[in-house]
């Protein structure tokens, strides 16, 4: 099986041997690709987001099962 460095060793061989203009665009292409999120968040999600974060952090939270039961009562009554 290869190794992490094994794996880019042969990389960087393969990609310093070539002379093929096209296939060395094309893996720019993905490697540019790779490196961009799979998604953007706006301001407001993220904030939101580390918002919801502080608040587990702080014990401001409840378990998902309880929640579920919460929800399972609350809907027995209506």
């Amino acid at each position: 099986m290869d190794t992490v460095a094994d794996l880019k060793n042969d990389l960087i061989s393969r990609i310093q041997s070539s002379q093929d203009l096209k296939f060395l665009k094309a893996l720019q292409t993905l490697l540019d690709s790779a490196e961009q999120p799979v998604f953007g968040l706006s301001e407001e999600q993220q904030q939101a987001i580390n918002s919801g974060r502080q608040e587990i952090a702080d014990g401001k939270s409840k378990p998902h099962s309880q929640v579920i039961s919460e929800m399972k009562e609350w809907l027995t009554k209506k």
